[in-house]
Formats: C-alpha cells, structure tokens, sequence
C-alpha cells in the first residue's frame, strides 16, 4: 500500500489507515487528529515556545521541520555569552597557534591540536591565555620522549636548547626525566608512557601549578606563581625529535575532568541545549505508542517499546535524527574512527577459515560503511591512509600452516609437476603420464579452482571498496571522494619511494602486490565505464600516460629519477623546447629555487623562502599567511617532504591559447591541487596542460583515472615485481622435494633387500619428502590462486601494454621524452619477465591476447632505446642493455626482434657495432655472441661440455639456453662492417683490444690463484676474485666468438689487402690467438694447474670453451676461404714469433707435430683432444682441424727452409719479430708496419720522440730514395 503524505512506499505490510469513508481526510499515515496529537505529545513545546506558535494549524509533517526550528531556537544572549569569560582572552575556540606562537620545526594536525616535532627541540604555544581563576587542559601522549608540558607568558624566548620550563615564568612537567622545569629542575611526578594523559591545572587565584597523570594527581608543582598586570598563562609544549603529542583544551569532553578547574574552551552550550531537546523527543517516542485502529494514544514504559515498522513513527524519528546527528560530529567520526581501526584488526589478524567466511564478513561491513558519503569522506581524510591501514583490506593474508585454512578438504588430493618449464632452463624431458598421474592432476587442479572461486569472492568485495573510494559523482557540498582518494594516494606513493630524509613508511611488498591487482580492476571499470557515456575517449586496453603528464608539474614525482637525469637540470636545458612544442614556459622563480638538502638553514636564499609553501612549520620565526588545511596528521613518513623549496601554483588560461601564447607553470604539490587542476575546466586541459602537437585533442579518459594509472605503474616499479619473484621461491622448493622424492625412490629401488638399515632410512626420507610436498603443493595452490592466476596474469600483461603505449607517444615528442621517469621503461622490462618467467607452468605467455605484438613492440623499444642519448641514467641505460640481451637468447622473442621494421634493425645493429671503448661494451658483446650461438665451431652445446664428461646429467650444473642464431641480425651486421671505411677497423680495433686486457687480467688472476693454492699454510681464496677471474675468462671467450662471427661473416676484413687496415688486423689477430694458445696449451702450464683445482666459482674455466673458439677463427682462416686468402693468412700467423706449430698439434691430442705424409696417431685419453668431443664437434669440423694442422705443419716446413737470418739492426725495435718497414713523418724514426699502424689506431704520437705522426712511409721507397741522392 502507498502513502502518500511522505512520499513513501511501503509494501509487504498492510496498514489500516480507516475503516469510514465519511471520515474527515487522512493525513499521511495515519489520521490528520491522531497524527497531531502524537506530534504534538512528541514535540511538545514546553516552555521553549509561546502556545500560539503551535496551536494555528495542526502540526503534520509538512509543517513538522517549521515547528522543530522554534523548539530548538536557543536565546541569542546564550549563543553570545560563549567565548566571554572573565580570566581568559583570546579566541573562544583553543588551538595551536601555528601563525606565530612556536619555535623550531613543527609539524601541526589539521585541526591544530595534534603536533610532531622536527627538530631538536622545537616549542610551539596555544592562540589562549588566562590570567584569572582555575583552569585544566589535557594532553595525550602519544610517544614517550622527551617532552616538557607546561605554561609559559607571552614574554618567553625559546630556541633549540632551551624550551618550556627553561625560562622565567614558563613551567613544565617531564614524564620522560621524571622531573619539573622551572629554570632549575627537582624529580616530580611519576614517568608517563605513550598513550597516557597528562592534566595540567592552573590556580591563578592561589597561584599554584600542579599535574595529573592519568587523573591521578601528582601533586603541586609550583607556588607562588607572577602574576597581576600583564601577566597572563599560555598552555605551551616542547618537544624532541619525532615525539607528537595531542591536545583536548576543552573541544570535547575532558578525559579526567578535576573538580573547580574550567577547561580553557567552553563546551558549546547552544548546541547542548538543542540536544537535550531533542533527546526529550526521543524519549517521547519510546514512551507513545501509537494505536491507528482506536485513533488515539497509548503510553507505555520504555523498556517496553519496540520498533514495528510503523510509518508515522519512522518518519518522527527521521525527523529527530535530522537534527540530531549535525551535533554528533565529533562523537561519531570518534566512533567511525574506533570502528574503522576495529575492523582492520579483526580483517588483519583473524584466521584463514576455509570459506574464508570472517574475512568476507569483515569486508561486507566495511563496504556498508563506506557506502555512506560522509562516513566515507571522512575515513578517506583521516584514517584509511594513515600509516598504510587501508592497504590491510586489500591483502590476502596466506595461512601460517595448511591447516588452519582447511585446505587439506579443499584438495584432498595433491600433485606436483615433475620438471620446471620456466623459460631459460633447459630439463630433461618428462615422462608418459601415467593413467594414476592424470587422475591425481585433475583432483588436484578441482581443488585449486575451489580455492579459487572462494578468494574471488573477497577479491570481488575488495574491489568494491575501492570503487567506493575511487567514486567521482559524490562531490554534493565538497571535493569527491576520488580527489580525496588521489591525495592520499599520492602521499602513499612518496612514503614508499622516497629514500632521502626521514625513513620511509614501507609498504609490506605482500600488501603491495593484492592492492595493485584490485587497484587496476577498479580503475578499468570506471575507465570503460566513461568510454560508454563518451564515445570519443578510449577503452581501457588502450590507456596509456600522455607525455605531457611528465613535464606540466602537475603530478608530481618526488625525488625519482626521469630519463633525460634530474628535473631541475631538466627544465633549463630543454626550456626552448618546452616553449616551442608543448607552449610551457617554467616560472623563472621555480629555475632558481633550491632545494633545502643543498642549503644549510641560515643560508637559505631570501627569494627561495618567499615561494616556500605556507605550511605550520618554520625555522625560527613565524609564518605570515594562514596555514592551509591540507596539512595531514603526524602520522609515520607523512612528513619527508616538508621542507621543499619548490613554490607551489600553476597559472593556468581562462580563455583559449594562441599558437604564440605560452602558458607559465611551476610543479604542484599533492596536497594544493583542486579538482580544476586534475580535470581542468572550459579554458584549463588540467592534467593535461601542455599537450604537444602529436598527441590527440579528444581525452583518452577522466584526468583523474590517468594519475590512478601512473601511480599504479610506480606501484609496481616500488616492490610488487620483487614480490613476485620472491613468491616463486615455493614453485622452486616444489621442483627441489620432487627431485629428492624421485632420487629417494631410485635409490629405494636399487636398494638390495637384506640391507634392512638402508631400507628403513630411505623409507623415512620418502615419508619426509612426500609429506613436505603435500604441504607446499596446497601452499603452491594457494599461491598461484592469489598472485599467479590467469586474472593477476591479464592485470600485469595490461600494465606492460599501457607502458609501452606511453613510452611510444613519448619517444614521439622528440627531446621532451627526456622527462619521463625511468621507471616507466623499468615496468616496461620487468613485467614483460615476470610475464616470461614466474608465471609459468600454469599460465603461458603465448595464450594472452596480441602476444606476438606485444613483444615485437617491446623489441622495438629495447632497439631504440638502448643507445638513446635522451636516456642518460648508467642504471637504466643498463636495464635495457641487459634486456636486450635476454631478449635475443629465446626463439620468440629473437623472432619479434627480427619483425620490427628493417630501418630499426639495422639502426640496432649499428649501435651494436660501435666502439667498444668509452661504453659498456661487456653486454653488447653478449648479444652478439648470443646472435652468433649456434653457427660457430663446436658452439651448440646447451651445458658446458667439459662438466657433462666429469658430472654426467649432473642437474645443478650452470646451463645455457638452447641456441637460436638470427641470420638476419647476421646479414645486417655483415653488410654495416662493409660500409664505410672506418665501420670495422674502428669496432674490430676495440674488439682486439679488449680480448688483449680480458685474457691479460684472466692470466694474471690465475697466476694469484696458483700461488696461493700453493702456499703451506691454509688459505681461502675470496669468491669474488673467482668470480672477477671466471667473468674475464668468459669475456675472452666471447670476444673470441664475435671475431669468428667477423671472420666468417666478412673475411675480407682481414684478407683483402686492398684494404689499408686489413694486413695490420689480421697480424692482430694472429698476435693475440697464438698467446692465447700458447698460454692454455703449454705442458703442466698455470692454465693446466688451475683448471685441475676445480674451485667453486671456476667451473666454465677449462680447455674447451677458449680452444673450439681460437680453432673456430683458424679454421675459417686457413680451411674455408679461397687459396690466395688461405695463403695470405698463413704467412701472417707463421711470421708472429709466438707462433708455435705444437699448440696446433694440442688441439688433436698430439704431443708433437706427426712427420709429413703419416697418419695421425690415436689421441692420448689423459690428454685433451678435440675428437673427445665428438657429441658436440661434428665430423666435418674435426677433418678440418686435421686439414689445417696438414697444412700449417707444411708451410712452416717450407718457411723453415726458406727464411734468411736477419741482421739484429734491421728488426723492428718494438717487437722485434718482424724487419723495419716504415719510417714516421716528420720525426724519421722507424718500425714495422705492423706496430706503427696498430698504435695509430689508439694515438698518433710517436713511439719514441712523442711527436705527432703525419705520415707513415715506405722504408724501402725511402731507403731506394736516399741512395739515388
């Protein structure tokens, strides 16, 4: 049935309103008389207004909110008395007084009661003094330092030493020292502790000062206290470093009130009035009881009454709680706070049920609370993000044991996968499932997705809390919630990435990693949800950051790193540009501000102090504006900001900009932004501000989702990629039980029957591993369904899409990509691995939507970008070196490489090729090789060989991936060194030099090794001097492989003698392959020694790996090209004078070189030999090492033979190994061609005389030329 008066409707309940048509007309519910009557016996007006105002029209409820103004309207002489009390001046309300009464560095509470002290012992006093009769305020505190609590006069002069109590006529009580301060000091009182409360009580009729703790007197402190004219008492506090207290001067109800003491605020009397009227009407309610049928009244005792549902009575109530509720701010934010904390407890500390039912029950009551505007604006403001608590509702907690979850009736039964998948380790293959194995599996995953239907519930209620929070269409009568939400959200942001200054408040990265998964389910749908009503914005699969966020200063991105180095930097170098691309101009003020880490306090630039945003704090003086209200509550890391120079404003244009008007900006502080600085308005893009001329005019989405969104990137980039490698560690622990269950079991196996003792040891062990599988695979259940399933999955695989996207419209703005923060290309790299890497078995990469373009453009960025000169941060350009090189080892991401257009390849592969020197040169040589893996001598193998034949199937040994060469990348790297004449003596000149110092380090290390290995007395050798000796060892390999890459590639380079540098790095090279020969062939050599020693650390070091490279580059040179080059190479190698035939002979097992025409004997099996390889050399490459070794053992018979001894005049004096051949211009001193060209590459000095060579002649033209004068 409907009633129509109050515009309600009711159902499901019949009401019987009358039973006589002729009655007079109803209304509302019940009878105009009856309805009058009870209004009238409920608000009865008593003696507050005259009867005549309540007896000209029946009172109903049209006219009930009229009648209510009267009942409640207080005497203007009353309202006007508060605030006029003898003894006390100043304002009626008490608070801090953050304008001029403090000293020392202080941060104040919004509502100028709560205070933390920054610095070493800073004073602040209240806006209220007394100087007659008896008054008490109360102080909470909320740390246990060091603090003096007290009064002073408004004569007292504070500093950083001396504070309340140390002056005259100022007096303090120290709970911490347990003393009283007056100039002199005495013991007093007793010692408080955080969370106590202090009364301070002053009688300035009798002239006494004395302290409470805990309403508990501590007895008079002080006597004979100055007074009369002048003299008059301010509260007043000092207080340490990092110690905050808060004060109650009467603004509520005093804790422990003392008889005959006044607090120094009067309670407000109006207002008490008003509610005791109104608390008289709601006992008139419990007291009536309506009787509709009979028409009339009934009393009853309240004890009695209860609540049916009745409509007339609903609508009184609403009515009185109207106007009830405004006067219960103070109680009910205490409440909603004491709720609120209450809830986070239970959620943060109840068990794991299995339904999971204490948390749901938790969150439901959580949400019905912030459904309400107010209560959640206000939870919003002042507790969700206080010290991290709202982080707590969004975290999954995983149970301490399998238990206490009950996952053991979730998945009765369990299983394991018997072998990582995980991309980079190579495994044997895994067995035929077995029939039993399968049935075990399918068990095993329905109980995982049981699981997983019971967390999505309370992710689903996680969400909804922060759609709540995220809600921008409650903004009736102040900011919405979002904006609300967005500040703190940014604070929490700098509270877990800022390092400098105070600690930070660190977010646990667990909490971290629930709360960014449910942070971008929110802020997708409000995202699409938008694109719904606007046709014009974007879906969410296509959000990105536009660059423009990154230089406006309108988000601001505290201290962190941008690509281009720091932003000040920033903005005076590349002003021009801002000007000219995106019409920004920076403040010039903001371009000579400094920041305070650079300057001491007494230095600090009258200018730069000027443009300080007005905050409540200050160095020594008081502040001249008011203080604004975004100051937040001394709450853990809210502060290490504070003291920035940066001037907060942004003049933004109220009419449209020409192309020649600039718009003036300075960076904005979280804490001064409005609504109309985010979103903008007609005139003002807001966030947006500043939009270069490759980016759209139409908005991608609301302003405000754009900041979500980049804060939910830092967020990733702070702690949530480490998280998730961490977690993988049980998938790990998993694969370790399962190979030490398998092993436990072969062994049971194989165990003879009659060795009963082995038997019975190795059934424990199996009983051991399987039940501690049994727990991890349930754990592992629970892991993967809160952090590794396909939702979490799709979270990532969109945040690695969203940061390309704004990385390419980024790259696009030109030098203006330099302001972007490295985190960006950070998240970017990381995502894409943890996609790659810890997401696996369970979920492929290869299953998510546009896989294979995602990776191309992800290559494409690491191409691009690894060389940029915009990026200049060692750390990142690193980053995405080594990303790059990861990159290029698996097969789908070479291939995506390989798509990108050819331009970008080939402009990739140039970078590759530059000079090593002055760059890191160690990664760039790794992605070559790793391009060249596969195609050279011997170079298939996926685990070092020379393990595999002392350590067969060994699964801990260091694996490599398997091999995938890229023609491509090869064709493109051979047709660079081609071009130009500089392209590859340059790159080949560094490439030499650095294979000089790796194998020259690698020698001397192991020379340290040998030595101490030998000495008699104990000694350990450091790991990281193995560490240091096996990474120059690798390096010396891959430089070897990046040379046979060249050779093969581009032979030319080193045969063609057309070419003027050819013949000087082809002796180069001869030089540095036979030491290398020499030092690791050499009978019972150093080499031999340490190799034989096989420490920890050292086991890529061997014969092998450096030996198949060296034959891999000989053989190319003496085998495989024509017979002129052959020839060529073969003089160049026998001229070296460190050339000797039998490291050839090594290679085959042979001790000496076999006499012309005979077979090659067997190899010795103590010996190495290249044909013990047989599994990883094929055929062909042996028969042409044996090819070679014919050869050379010919031709250094025949040069032998035909070599004429050389008079010790005519040898070059540098090497001494080859006769003079060139004489230096102008200064006519001489080498041979070889030493003089390999030491222009580097200098152009004379080696001698040190004057600068202009030409290099002919010595025998010279020679011919001097004889014929």
């Amino acid at each position: 049935m409907a009633s129509k008066g109050a515009g309600m409707s009711f159902s499901r309940k019949s009401y019987r309103l009358t039973s006589d048509a002729e009655k007079s007309r109803v209304t509302g519910i019940v009878q105009e008389k009856l309805l009058n009557d009870y209004l009238n016996r409920i608000f009865s007006s008593s003696d507050h207004v005259p009867p005549a105002a309540t007896s000209r029209k029946p009172l109903n409820f049209q006219n009930l909110p009229e009648h209510l103004d009267q009942l409640l309207q207080v005497d203007n002489e009353e309202e006007e008395s508060q605030g006029q009390v003898e003894g006390r001046l100043g304002p009626s309300t008490v608070v801090l007084d953050h304008t001029g009464g403090f000293e020392g560095l202080l941060l104040v509470d919004d509502d100028l009661l709560g205070v933390i002290g920054h610095s070493n012992f800073g004073t602040i006093r209240s806006t209220t003094c007394v100087y007659k009769g008896k008054w008490v305020y109360e102080v909470l505190i909320s740390s246990q330092g060091l603090m003096q609590i007290g009064w002073c006069t408004i004569s007292c002069r504070f500093n950083q030493e001396e504070g309340v109590g140390d002056t005259h006529n100022s007096y303090a009580y120290d709970g911490n020292r347990v003393r009283k301060w007056n100039v002199t000091t005495t013991n007093y009182g007793k010692a408080w502790a955080a969370g106590d409360i202090v009364s301070c009580l002053i009688d300035l009729d009798d002239g006494t000062l004395s302290f409470c703790l805990n309403g508990v007197s501590l007895g008079t402190a002080f006597e004979n206290l100055s007074r009369g004219l002048g003299m008059a008492y301010f509260p007043a506090i000092s207080l340490s470093f990092k110690e905050s207290v808060a004060f109650n001067f009467g603004s509520r109800p005093l804790r422990y009130p003392v008889a005959g003491y006044r607090p120094l605020q009067d309670p407000p009397s109006a207002d008490l009035v008003r509610a005791q009227r109104l608390l008289g009407c709601f006992r008139a309610v419990l007291s009536v009881e309506l009787d509709p049928v009979e028409g009339r009244l009934l009393d009853k005792e309240s004890s009695k009454w209860r609540l049916r549902g009745q409509p007339t009575v609903l609508l009184t109530l609403a009515h009185i709680f109207h106007r009830f509720a405004p006067l219960l701010d103070y109680e009910v934010q205490d409440c909603l706070k004491q709720l609120m904390m209450s809830l986070l407890r239970l959620y943060r500390f109840s068990p794991i049920v299995p339904d999971l039912g204490l948390q749901i029950h938790y969150l439901r009551l959580t949400i019905a609370i912030l459904r309400h505007e107010k209560s959640r604006k206000f939870l919003l403001s002042n507790v969700l993000f206080d010290v991290l608590r709202s982080v707590v509702f969004f975290y999954i907690k995983s149970p301490l044991r399998v238990e206490e979850a009950g996952l053991q009736e979730l998945i009765p039964t369990t299983w394991w996968p018997h072998r990582s998948s995980r991309e980079g380790k190579e495994s044997t293959e895994m067995k035929e499932e077995t029939a039993e194995e399968r049935l075990r599996r399918r068990a095993y995953e329905r109980g995982c997705q049981r699981l997983r239907k019971r967390i999505e519930v309370v992710e689903e209620l996680q969400v909804q809390i922060l759609k709540l929070l995220l809600d921008n269409k409650d903004d009736n009568g102040g900011e919405a919630s979002r904006y609300i939400f967005l500040t703190k959200f940014r604070k929490f942001l700098q509270e877990n990435a800022s390092g400098r200054g105070n600690m930070p408040v660190l977010c646990p990265p667990e909490y971290m990693v629930c709360f960014l998964h449910r942070l971008i389910s929110a802020l997708r749908y409000y995202w699409d949800e938008y694109k719904a009503s606007n046709p014009h914005a974007s879906f969410s699969e296509e959000a990105y950051i536009p660059p423009q966020v990154f230089y406006n200063g309108k988000v601001d991105y505290f201290d962190l790193q941008r690509l281009g180095g720091l932003l000040s930097h920033l903005r005076k170098t590349l002003k021009d540009d801002l000007a000219s691309k995106a019409n920004i101009v920076i403040d010039p003020l903001e371009l000579q501000s400094t920041t305070m880490d650079d300057l001491d306090e007494d230095e600090e630039p009258a200018p730069a102090m000027a443009q300080r945003p007005m905050q409540a704090l200050a160095v020594g003086g008081p502040l001249p504006l008011p203080r604004p209200g975004w100051l937040s509550s001394p709450t853990l890391g809210r502060a290490n900001r504070f003291l920035s120079t940066a001037a907060v404003s942004l003049m933004t244009p109220r009419r449209p900009l020409s192309t020649s008007e600039k718009v003036k900006v300075r960076t904005l502080s979280v804490e001064q932004r409005t609504r109309e600085d985010i979103e903008g308005s007609h005139w003002n893009e807001g966030l947006l501000l500043g939009r270069p001329p490759e980016e759209p005019e139409q908005p991608l989405t609301e302003n405000s989702l754009l900041e979500v969104l980049d804060g939910a990137v830092m967020m990733y980039n702070l702690s949530v990629h480490q998280q998730l490698g961490k977690m993988v560690g049980v998938s790990d622990d998993v694969n370790e039980y399962a190979m030490a269950l398998r092993d436990t079991e072969d062994k049971l196996r194989r165990c003879p029957k009659r060795r009963k003792d082995i038997l019975a040891e190795l059934t424990k062990s199996q009983k051991v591993f399987s039940e501690k599988l049994d727990h991890l695979s349930r754990r592992l259940a629970w892991v993967h369904a809160t952090v590794y399933s396909q939702e979490k999955m799709l979270d990532i695989y969109w945040l690695l899409r969203v940061c390309l996207q704004t990385i390419e419209h980024g790259d696009r703005t030109g030098s203006l990509f330099a302001f972007m923060p490295e985190f960006y290309l950070s998240v970017a790299i990381n995502s894409y691995s943890a996609l790659k890497n810890y997401f696996g078995p369970v979920h492929s990469m290869e299953e998510l939507p546009g896989y294979e373009e995602t990776l191309t453009r992800l290559a494409a960025i690491l191409a691009k970008h690894f060389a940029d000169t915009r990026i200049v941060g060692t750390d990142i350009r690193d980053s995405l070196m080594q990303a790059l090189a990861s990159y290029v080892c698996y097969p789908h991401s070479l291939r995506a490489v390989e798509r990108i257009p050819e331009e970008q390849r080939i402009a990739m592969v140039r970078n590759l090729l530059a000079p090593y020197e002055q760059r890191p040169w160690a990664q760039t040589n790794w992605i070559l090789v790793r391009l060249w893996r596969g195609c050279g001598f011997g170079y298939r193998y996926t685990r070092l060989p020379h393990l595999l034949k002392t350590k067969l199937e060994d699964a801990n040994l260091p694996s490599l991936q398997k091999p995938c060469p890229s023609t491509l990348l090869q064709q493109h790297m051979a047709d660079l060194l081609q071009q130009g004449p500089d392209v590859a003596p340059s790159f080949l000149n560094s490439v030499l030099n650095q294979l000089n110092w790796a194998f020259s380090e690698f020698i001397g290390m192991i020379q340290e090794i040998q030595q101490a290995a030998e000495r008699l007395e104990r000694n350990f050798v450091d790991s990281r001097q193995l560490k240091v000796c096996a990474t120059c060892f690798d390096l010396s390999v891959s430089l070897l492989r990046v040379l046979e890459m060249t050779i093969t590639l581009v032979p030319e380079i080193f045969l063609d003698w057309t070419r003027p540098t050819s013949e000087m790095l082809l002796r180069r090279l001869a030089q540095l392959l036979n030491q290398v020969l020499n030092r690791v062939t050499a009978e019972r050599n150093l080499f031999d020694r340490v190799v034989t020693l096989r420490l920890p650390g050292l086991e890529s070091v061997d014969h092998y790996p450096i030996l198949v490279a060296v034959t891999g580059i000989l053989v190319q040179l003496l085998v495989r090209g024509p017979a002129s080059e052959r020839e060529r190479a073969t003089s160049v190698l026998l001229a070296d004078p460190c050339f000797q035939l039998r490291s050839i002979c090594y290679l085959l097992g042979q001790p000496e070189p076999p006499a012309p025409g005979t077979a090659l004997p067997a190899p010795d099996r103590k010996r190495f030999s290249l044909q013990s390889y047989a599994d990883y050399i094929s055929a062909d490459e042996l028969a042409q090492v044996e090819q070679m070794l014919a050869h050379l053992t010919s031709a250094s018979a025949q040069a032998a033979a035909a070599s004429l001894p050389t008079s010790e005049e005519d040898l070059c004096p540098i090497c001494y190994a080859h006769p003079i051949s060139a004489v230096f211009q102008p200064c006519g001193h001489k080498s041979c061609k070889a030493c003089i060209n390999q030491h222009l590459m580097n200098n152009k000095d004379c080696f001698f005389c040190k004057a600068t060579i202009v030409s290099v002649e002919d010595w025998a033209n010279t020679s011919t030329t001097s004889s014929a004068a």
